[in-house]
C-alpha cells in the first residue's frame, strides 16, 4: 500500500523537527535535532528526515518541509530566512530536498504549514474561514478560506513584519508587530529599558512580580499582538482565528489579546472566535497530511 502516510519536517534556528505522519493529522513517529548554525550544508536536516521514513518508505504519498523565512511557491525555493545558515537557503528548494530525500517533497512557509494544521486538524477543524497566528521569538500567520491556503507567488499574511508604529519606521527605529511583540523584541525592549539581559518569560516574571518598567513592556506587547490579530482580521475576514505559539499559548498572554481584540467590536466581524492551538508545536508537522489539498496547486 502506497500515500498513506506523509514525511514532515519544521526546521527552525535553534531546532529541526520531523515526524511520519498519518492521513488523519496523528503523529506516528517523530525526531528532533539541533539545528547545526554552523553547517555549510543542510545536510544534518535531510538526514533526520530520512531517518524518520526509512521504515516505511513504500507507504510515504510525499514529504513537506515547513521553513522560518518567505518562500517562492511557484518555483519552490526558500527566499530568504535570517535564523538559518546564510548558505542554506538556495540549498533548500523543492528540487533539491526531493532529490536528498528521494520522494517528491514541497517546501511551506512554516506558518503556512501550521495554519494548514489547525485548519484541518487543530482548533480551526469545522470552520471554513481559519486565520493561524503564532506568538514566539517571532510573530507568523498563515490563512485558510475554504479549505484553500491563502497565497501569491511567495507566502503571504506576514502578520510579523507589518508596521504597528510608523513613527518609529519612519526615523529607522524598530517598528513592525515583530518588533514590538514578539520574544525578542521583548528581550530588546528589556535591554533598552535597564532590565539587563532577560527573555520573555523573564520579563513576565518581572512584570507579574510588580516591576513597572517590565509590566509596561509585557502590556505593550500584548496590545501589539492585539493590533496584529485585528489588522489580520480586517485583512483577510477569518471566522476563527487560532492563536499558537509559546508566549502566544499563555493562558495570562492569550486571554489578555483576545480581551482586547474583542473589546473593539467595530474591527471585527459579530461571530469572530479567538481560541488558542490545538496543536501546539506539532501544528507544522501535522499540516503536511492536508498541504496538497490546501495548497491547491504543484510546487516544483
Amino acid at each position: 500500500m502506497t500515500g498513506q502516510l506523509f514525511l514532515a519536517g519544521d526546521t527552525g534556528g535553534t531546532q529541526m523537527r520531523a515526524a511520519l505522519v498519518d492521513s488523519a493529522g496523528r503523529i506516528v513517529s517523530r525526531r528532533s535535532a539541533s539545528t547545526p548554525g554552523d553547517a555549510d550544508t543542510p545536510s544534518a536536516l535531510i538526514e533526520l528526515i530520512q531517518s524518520v521514513g526509512s521504515e516505511r518508505r513504500r507507504e510515504i504519498a510525499h514529504a513537506v518541509v515547513g521553513l522560518p523565512g518567505v518562500v517562492d511557491y511557484e518555483s519552490g525555493h526558500l527566499l530568504w530566512a535570517p535564523h538559518l545558515p546564510k548558505s542554506w537557503p538556495e540549498l533548500l528548494s523543492s528540487s533539491a530536498l526531493s532529490n536528498g530525500l528521494g520522494l517528491r517533497v514541497y517546501v511551506a512557509n512554516d506558518a503556512d504549514l501550521a495554519a494548514v494544521g489547525e485548519a484541518a486538524f487543530g482548533a480551526g477543524a469545522g470552520c471554513a474561514n481559519v486565520a493561524y497566528v503564532t506568538i514566539s521569538t517571532g510573530i507568523g500567520a498563515g490563512v485558510v478560506h475554504g479549505g484553500r491556503l491563502v497565497r501569491g507567488t511567495h507566502s503571504l499574511a506576514e502578520v510579523g513584519h507589518t508596521i504597528i508604529d510608523w513613527r518609529a519606521w519612519r526615523d529607522g527605529r524598530p517598528g513592525t508587530l515583530e518588533d514590538l511583540g514578539s520574544g525578542s523584541g521583548l528581550a530588546r525592549l528589556a535591554r533598552e529599558a535597564d532590565l539587563g539581559n532577560q527573555d520573555a518569560r523573564a520579563v513576565e516574571k518581572l512584570a507579574l512580580a510588580g516591576n513597572k518598567r517590565a509590566a509596561a513592556i509585557w502590556e505593550d506587547a500584548i496590545a501589539a499582538c492585539a493590533a496584529g490579530v485585528s489588522s489580520l482580521v480586517l485583512s483577510f475576514s477569518p471566522s476563527r482565528v487560532v492563536i499558537g505559539g509559546g508566549m502566544g499559548c499563555k493562558p495570562e498572554f492569550f486571554d489578555r489579546v483576545r480581551e482586547l481584540v474583542m473589546s473593539h467590536p467595530e474591527h471585527h466581524p459579530d461571530d469572530l472566535e479567538i481560541v488558542p492551538s490545538a496543536l501546539r508545536d506539532d501544528a507544522g508537522l501535522v499540516g503536511a497530511a492536508g498541504w496538497v489539498a490546501a495548497f491547491g496547486g504543484p510546487s516544483d
